[in-house]
């Protein structure tokens, strides 16, 4: 299984509706847990996604 992502910057961005700290939605933090391995690879493949756009580049240095 992969590790959570979060990097404990809780902070949600009500503009985008990510967590300014790890980029992930409510419902990706929330279903974490629960998820499968596809499922959680999925996840990382969408905030790494996220990451790379330049409206979060700010974000990379949290």
């Amino acid at each position: 299984m992969s590790a959570s992502p979060c990097i404990n910057v809780c902070r949600m961005d009500p503009a985008s509706g990510l967590c300014r700290g790890c980029l992930r939605t409510l419902d990706e933090i929330a279903g974490w847990s629960a998820m499968d391995t596809a499922a959680r690879a999925a996840t990382l493949a969408a905030v790494a996604e996220r990451r790379a756009r330049p409206e979060n580049a700010e974000k990379r240095d949290v």
